[in-house]
């Protein structure tokens, strides 16, 4: 089995404050930002909410993309969000049961 990479956004609520991330294994790294494992930012700002993830194959494809995306405006974050989750539902419970 290969290793995959992923990049993710965080939110506290739909429009609101906004986390990108990157991990190797995004339903523990989500569940440690959930139960507030995850000290920092994204405890302190309660964004625990997984919006929005892409898959990579390489840890230098998915580190070059966080990159970018954190420098991307709000409003370029949001509709990527929005083209894909619409209306902003928490997609952990989706990718545990996968």
């Amino acid at each position: 089995m290969r290793k995959r990479f992923y990049v993710y956004i965080l939110a506290n609520r739909p429009k609101g404050v906004l986390y990108v991330g990157v991990t190797s294994n995004l339903p523990r790294r989500s569940w440690e930002h959930k139960n507030k494992f995850a000290k920092g930012f994204t405890s302190t700002y309660g964004a625990v909410h997984l919006v929005y993830y892409e898959e990579y194959a390489s840890i230098l494809e998915a580190r070059a993309r966080e990159y970018t995306l954190k420098r991307w405006r709000r409003a370029w974050k949001f509709k990527l969000i929005e083209d894909v989750n619409p209306t902003w539902r928490d997609l952990y419970d989706e990718l545990v049961l996968l």
